[in-house]
């Protein structure tokens, strides 16, 4: 949004003009003070050359010392007058002769960057160009404020917004460009709030159904569980099963609540990746001995993060690839790096995914319907906390899933970069 009959992008603004101007007088003062010194220094150099090679006669000193003011420039002398009235005459001739086309080189070299440095606008405004923009946008907020009749229909438009579905609205093309920015603050705020309402529903429901189970079992053992040893066996069993199963939810709800607060701390280390997912792989072996397993290893593959947390984020990616894999079906470990990232592979032969359910596993509470159908259980909220480990250690995930064939999920981190040793 310009205003009328001026094109910023081809002219400087008033402030790159003023500063391009104030560098180009600033440069040729410089040059010019540069002169001034050399040419001072050549005349002083000069008048104690003279004097070092004056035999003046004993008891004779110097009373005067005074350029020549000859007229013709390579008859310059500087002339010592001593306490006998004896004059001691050194041309400056040779000296200025020597020296001219020096000198004009140097006025010459001055000359070509003073004279870029004025016409150089093109450079000046591309480095400026964020300063013209913030000034730009001064001005057409200025003028803003100047017309009360614009201000005033644009706080009438914000008065009349639907919360249920807030567009901003004025009819004013002037008044576009901060109808789009409100708009998009508005939409931002609104998903931000169904995110929101949706977090806290889906985390009731979650907790319900635990808690139903937990009244329906302590109801049966009020019941029969007193007398009746079998009845109180299973019950006892169940609320074990439902309540570690309410620990675990609450605790991942509590993850994430602090990560959207900011209040996880990492504790960041130098971490073989290799090494890490590895024990991750040994681990799986001895708590899951009826499935295969596999390991592929990669050397030196080091990266900067919090042990616990990456390790976490591995686990969650097996326990989600062992809950919807057969137990004949292989799990695959790999570790890889290239273009200065280093990865770990976790891929499964499981059910798969359709592109629809790819979009969405990482939002919390989401399962898709083969999940749900399932018998793995599980709150949804895994997958979730594994992307926020990752994007706390500036990784990324890539997942590629086919159904009935399986699903390869791939990590990446930054590769270790040792700190330069001052």
């Amino acid at each position: 949004m310009e205003p009328k009959g001026q094109n910023t992008n081809k002219k400087m603004g008033s402030i790159s003009r003023k500063i391009h101007m104030s560098y180009w007088f600033r440069q040729l003062f410089l040059f010019l003070f540069f002169d001034i010194v050399i040419i001072a220094l050549c005349g002083v150099s000069f008048m104690q050359y003279t004097e070092n090679k004056l035999v003046l006669p004993e008891g004779a000193f110097i009373v005067k010392r005074e350029i020549a003011d000859i007229g013709d420039i390579d008859e310059i002398a500087y002339v010592v007058t001593d306490n006998h009235g004896e004059l001691y005459v050194n041309k400056a001739g040779e000296l200025i002769k020597y020296s001219f086309y020096p000198f004009v080189a140097l006025f010459g070299l001055e000359f070509v960057f003073t004279f870029t440095g004025l016409f150089g606008a093109g450079k000046v405004r591309r480095k400026l160009k964020p300063l013209n923009e913030l000034a730009k946008r001064a001005d057409i907020l200025r003028e803003y404020s100047l017309d009360p009749g614009k201000m005033h229909n644009l706080e009438e438009a914000i008065s009349k917004v639907d919360l249920d579905s807030p567009t901003v609205e004025t009819g004013d093309k002037e008044l576009l460009g901060i109808e789009t920015a409100l708009n998009n603050l508005l939409k931002q705020m609104k998903e931000s709030e169904r995110a929101k309402t949706r977090f806290v529903s889906d985390a009731s429901h979650e907790l319900r159904t635990p808690i139903a189970v937990i009244q329906g079992y302590v109801n049966m053992l009020d019941r029969w569980g007193k007398e009746d040893e079998e009845v109180l066996v299973e019950s006892i069993e169940a609320l074990k099963n439902e309540s570690d199963h309410m620990k675990e939810l609450v605790e991942q709800l509590l993850f994430l609540a602090r990560g959207d607060s900011g209040r996880n701390t990492l504790n960041m280390t130098k971490i073989d990746l290799s090494e890490l997912v590895n024990e991750v792989y040994e681990e799986s072996l001895m708590i899951d001995e009826g499935r295969s397993y596999s390991f592929e290893g990669f050397q030196s593959a080091f990266i900067s993060g919090d042990v616990a947390m990456i390790k976490q984020s591995v686990r969650i990616f097996v326990q989600n690839a062992a809950k919807y894999s057969d137990k004949d079906g292989r799990i695959t470990f790999k570790v890889e790096a290239s273009d200065g990232y280093v990865s770990y592979v976790i891929q499964d032969e499981g059910i798969g995914m359709d592109n629809e359910a790819v979009k969405h596993i990482f939002e919390r509470f989401y399962r898709s319907d083969e999940a749900r159908n399932s018998e793995t259980g599980g709150s949804g909220l895994g997958l979730s906390i594994a992307k926020w480990i990752i994007e706390a250690h500036n990784g990324r995930v890539e997942v590629f899933s086919v159904p009935d064939v399986g699903t390869k999920f791939i990590v990446s981190f930054p590769e270790y970069k040792e700190l330069a040793m001052d």
